[in-house]
This record gives structure tokens, C-alpha cells and sequence, in this order.
């Protein structure tokens, strides 16, 4: 390159470097100020309440709704995650429990709801989670919910049922499935793939046309595929990005996912209830979950949705689980949109209680917004 060519680029590289200084400054003066808050707080006295769902998904929208690009919004917006994470933990490092172990999807939703400066923690089954934040332990906890291609985990269902947590929040997770294995594996000798359960049931057509006569073990989590394959050498792993990295393992090969918008949604619990995060441009922002018990009887079920169609509240989804109390009983969890302050979500909520058996509001929280 000539010197007359790199005139131009030399400007633009000192133009980047003065926009570097002002955007340290600025995120310097942000992080100030959220001690400064941080201070009000605790001088205020009481259960001090640092980490606000609905205050970060108003700041996330925000931030979307003002961006003019090149950057594209949701991209713009895991910017503003870290620069908020990072802030918050000067006021108080979050404490998050999800299912473990360490390299999980859900460890993956958790970093990607509270940012890389929340401290996460893995336990070992769904209940454990739920216990951990019940006991005051971990301030959030992040459970598994629904898949967009297995359906329902009902396992994390059936623990709402006796739990007082509130659900504070929800992340969608895209989900990529990849075969790797390690350094040491022979790949023309693999004997076996190891995955969970629900991974290998995402990628049976991509494993029956490419691996038809591989032995398919089911393991706790994707992330304990991956350590196993470690140490073998006639071994492969279905598992995410975050569990190859941190055992070291290579790709075979990715996105084996049978269809190709699969995704996870997780849920936020928490001992908190969530102030609406709507505002008068965006009444819609926010969700509610339900559970209700209805006594067996014919016509149970057209009684139950009618209230939420005469008041037009659109219901997002609706599973059935059998009851505990009784035989062919059952109970209904119901998500919709709305908040519990809004006079329309009051109005039906207080119509189910007047017939159902049982109505518990698990809680309502911000729509997921990355």
C-alpha cells in the first residue's frame, strides 16, 4: 500500500481511536452511577432490591427501539447486557443457579438473560434449583421449559406446583447441536455418540442417515457427554459450543439440529414479583403464567379459556398435567399475554377463581427480549 493510500485509512484508525476514548468515558461514568445507586439502596435500609427485570428489559427495548444500525438491534442489545451485567455486579454480583453441570445450554441461557458478570452456579436436577433459590441461597435460578421440537419439560412443571417462586423472567435460546469428539479419537472407530436425551431425540434423522450402526447413550447433559468423550478414544458427544470449549473438544460436525429453527425456552424464578414492564408505547410487554386445577367434569376446559377470549387476551401457551389430588383429575398451565395489574388480566383472573378448584399465578414477568 502506498503512502498516499494510507492516508485515509491512518484518519479512520485515528477517528476509531477517539471513539474508543469517548465510549470508555461514558461507560466509566455508567458504572459511577451505578454505585451511587448501589449506595441509595442500601441506605434506604430493608431487602435492598438490586437486580430489576422489568427496569432491564425497559433499557434492552429502548435501546432496540433508538438503533439506527449498522449493528443490528439484537446485537446492539448483548452489547448493552454486558455494559449493564458488568455494572450491576458493582452494586451486587447476581447469584444464579441453573441445571448443571458447567457447558450446559441452560448455563448458556442464563449468561445470555444476566450477562457474563452474573456468578452461576450448577446443580445437579431441576428440584435442586427450585430449593436453592427457595432457601434464599441463589437470588434467580434458570430452568428449562419447553423445546420448540420435544415439547414440554414437565419435570419443571410439576415443581411450580408446591413452590411459592415466582417466575421472573424468560430467555429463548436457539439451539445448535454439534458432533465433536476428542483430540484423541480414532473417528473412523467411534462406537458410540453420547448426548441427553432430548438432544439425540432433536438429531435422530441427522444420526440414523449419517450413523445408522452408532450405539446412542443417553447421559444426564449434554455438558457430561462431553466430558466423557474426553477420555475415550472410540466416542463422540452431541453437545453445544459451550461444552466443547471448556473440555477441549473438536468438530466433527455442526448444526446437526433435524429441524432448523429448534429452540429452547427457559424460565427466570426468583422470591420476587414483577412490577409490569410496559409502557404506554408498548402495553403488550409483558407475561403471565397460571396454574389451575379444575374439578372433572364435562365442558371443564371450554369453561376455563372462555373468560380469556371474551376479554380478547391472547393465550401463548396451554399444557395439561395429571393432578396429584386425584385420579383423571388434572391441572392446566396457561401462559398469556398481560400483566397481573392489568385491569382486563384481573378481571379473568378473578372469573377462573370463582369455578376452578385451585388457581396459583406463577407470575408475571418480562417478554423474553434477546
Amino acid at each position: 500500500m502506498s503512502e498516499q493510500d494510507k492516508k485515509p485509512l491512518d484518519g479512520l484508525r485515528d477517528r476509531i481511536d477517539q471513539l474508543d476514548t469517548s465510549i470508555l468515558k461514558l461507560i466509566s461514568e455508567r458504572a459511577e452511577v451505578a454505585k451511587q445507586v448501589a449506595t441509595v439502596k442500601q441506605a434506604s435500609g430493608g431487602d435492598a432490591v438490586f437486580y430489576r427485570p422489568e427496569r432491564e428489559a425497559q433499557v434492552l427495548r429502548k435501546i432496540m427501539d433508538k438503533n439506527d444500525g449498522p449493528l443490528d438491534d439484537e446485537e446492539m442489545a448483548r452489547l448493552f447486557r454486558e455494559i449493564m451485567s458488568a455494572c450491576l455486579a458493582l452494586e451486587q454480583p447476581v447469584r444464579v443457579a441453573f441445571l448443571g453441570p458447567e457447558g450446559t445450554f441452560t448455563q448458556q441461557a442464563a449468561l445470555k438473560h444476566f450477562g457474563k458478570s452474573a456468578v452461576t452456579v450448577p446443580m445437579a436436577a431441576i428440584d435442586e434449583v427450585f430449593r436453592e433459590v427457595e432457601a434464599g441461597a441463589m437470588q434467580y435460578g434458570v430452568v428449562p421449559v419447553e423445546n420448540s421440537s420435544e415439547g414440554v419439560v414437565n419435570h419443571t412443571l410439576d415443581s411450580f406446583v408446591n413452590s411459592s417462586l415466582q417466575i421472573c423472567g424468560e430467555v429463548v435460546l436457539r439451539i445448535h447441536h454439534h458432533l465433536m469428539c476428542a483430540e484423541q479419537t480414532r473417528r473412523d472407530k467411534i462406537t458410540r455418540v453420547y448426548s441427553h436425551a432430548q438432544s439425540l431425540a432433536q438429531c435422530r434423522k441427522w444420526l440414523d442417515s449419517h450413523w445408522p450402526m452408532v450405539e446412542k447413550v443417553a447421559v444426564t447433559s449434554n455438558a457430561e457427554a462431553a466430558r466423557r468423550v474426553k477420555s475415550e478414544w472410540n466416542s463422540a458427544a452431541i453437545a453445544g459450543d459451550m461444552a466443547m470449549e471448556l473440555y477441549g473438544l473438536e468438530k466433527i460436525a455442526e448444526k446437526i439440529e433435524d429441524e432448523p429453527d429448534n429452540s429452547t425456552r427457559f424460565l427466570i424464578i426468583g422470591n420476587q414479583q414483577v412490577p409490569s414492564s410496559g409502557t404506554s408505547n408498548n402495553k403488550g410487554a409483558d407475561k403471565t403464567s397460571i396454574v389451575v386445577s379444575m374439578r372433572n367434569k364435562p365442558g371443564s376446559l371450554h369453561r376455563l379459556l372462555a373468560p380469556f377470549h371474551c376479554y380478547d387476551i391472547d393465550l401463548t401457551r396451554i399444557e395439561t398435567r395429571p393432578s396429584r389430588s386425584g385420579v383423571w383429575n388434572y391441572v392446566f398451565f396457561i401462559d398469556f399475554t398481560g400483566h397481573r395489574d392489568d385491569p382486563k388480566v384481573q378481571y379473568v383472573l378473578r372469573e377462573v377463581e370463582s369455578f376452578a378448584s385451585e388457581l396459583k399465578i406463577l407470575g408475571s414477568y418480562p417478554k423474553g427480549v434477546l
